[in-house]
């Protein structure tokens, strides 16, 4: 089975933006976009079907079973359409990941959607302080004009290995089809239990004043306070006994 986009809402939109956050180390790019889609009321215009995801289904909150999604948002923020794609889960494989994304971006042509801020995390062995963010791309005018417009660097090559999952790829496809794309990433924690909530707010800081959301920041100030405790136990205890084979030096990234 393909991908398949099923359309939830009519209508497309005139020069769009989508900002791209599924999970993926850290879930940086997850917890930024699903905390803008909250903060926005953005609305589902486009649901991503396939057989290519974990194999399980969620317990909702009326107890009741659900299958992973993944999903278009749409809001309109500053007289510009931006699109926000979200979900529970990446593809499981490589194929699978082209494939999907091949899907989404035949239908961000379809929806006048010609540029894409992918979001994720890059992993470092021990938890940042103060999470830095770096941005990438494929075309070096529109890199270094996000760059210059955010303060954000754009020296990333030594930084980071490889860019896999949907933020890497997605960017490198949309190259290909001559749209403008950037992959956006800020500093976590590579343990597969930590939640990259500093990551995130390092990002919605940035998104926040380059696409004029006007977010309400204290709201995700006040869950990271009541987060970090936990988060801290984890970082101190079970996260260093499994990193503790990682080379000096060496700093790894998932989408």
């Amino acid at each position: 089975m393909t991908w398949e986009a099923i359309a939830l809402a009519k209508g497309t939109f005139k020069d769009a933006l989508l900002v791209e956050g599924l999970p993926g180390i850290g879930n940086v790019g997850k917890v930024t976009t699903d905390f803008i889609i909250d903060q926005l009321k953005a609305k589902r215009v486009y649901e991503f079907r396939g057989n290519a995801i974990p194999h399980s289904v969620f317990v909702n909150e009326k107890n009741l079973v659900e299958l992973p999604r993944i999903e278009l948002f749409h809001a309109s923020v500053a007289g510009r359409d931006i699109l926000f794609l979200a979900g529970d889960v990446q593809p499981i494989s490589e194929e699978a990941c082209y494939e999907f994304c091949e899907t989404v971006l035949d239908t961000l042509e379809k929806l006048n959607c010609n540029e894409i801020i992918a979001l994720g995390g890059i992993g470092l062995k021990q938890i940042p302080k103060h999470p830095k963010a770096y941005c990438t791309g494929t075309d070096k005018k529109y890199v270094q004009a996000f760059s210059k417009a955010t303060g954000v660097t754009d020296k990333l090559y030594g930084v980071v290995g490889p860019i896999v999952g949907v933020s890497g790829v997605i960017v490198g496809l949309a190259g290909r089809r001559k749209m403008s794309a950037i992959a956006l990433l800020a500093e976590t924690y590579a343990h597969p239990m930590y939640l990259g909530v500093k990551g995130a707010r390092e990002l919605l800081k940035i998104l926040n004043k380059h696409l004029k959301l006007k977010l309400d920041l204290d709201k995700l100030d006040k869950e990271i306070a009541e987060l970090e405790d936990e988060m801290l136990v984890a970082g101190k205890e079970l996260p260093m006994r499994k990193f503790r084979g990682l080379p000096k030096g060496e700093t790894s990234y998932i989408g």
